[in-house]
């Protein structure tokens, strides 16, 4: 979401559902903020091989928002809540993981949603979104059997 002050935010899934009208410009929007991480990832190339697959320092630094903006450039769905923090639609949430330099992605929705069911798919479908950019992102099961992966720059 683009904030106040001009700011792309990449949708973590804790932010407000889109009406139809907003989701285009958004698309446009994460879309333009992802070609500028390309281009970041280009003039900062590590490997000398212009390749995409390498994160940036800045990803390195903010790998929730740079999980986050890949999983919603690739169309991927992203939950959200409402103004009283209630989970009002099913998709990824990602946050910062227990150890410096990762993050989670959950699969999360309303209750009764049937995320829980979902979550195996659609994390699974996540992983090779993730990996084409140089995240390794691996599947766990964690409290309450809930899957979840965990995503950190490969080769740490």
């Amino acid at each position: 979401m683009t904030t106040n002050r001009g700011t792309f935010e990449a949708a973590t899934g804790d932010g407000p559902p889109l009406d139809e009208g907003e989701r285009e410009q958004r698309s446009r929007e994460a879309r333009a903020a992802f070609d500028g991480l390309l281009q970041i990832r280009r003039l900062t190339d590590r490997q000398g091989d212009d390749s995409p697959g390498v994160p940036a320092e800045w990803e390195l630094r903010q790998p929730v928002r740079a999980v986050a903006l890949a999983l919603e450039v690739a169309r991927t769905a992203a939950s959200a809540v409402d103004a009283t923090g209630a989970r009002v639609a099913t998709g990824y949430r990602v946050t910062a993981g227990e150890r410096p330099g990762t993050a989670v992605v959950e699969w999360v929705g309303p209750p009764g949603g049937g995320a829980a069911q979902e979550e195996e798919a659609a994390l699974t479908a996540c992983v090779p979104v993730l990996e084409r950019l140089g995240w390794e992102a691996l599947l766990y099961r964690g409290p309450r059997r809930r899957r979840f992966l965990e995503v950190e720059p490969m080769g740490r």
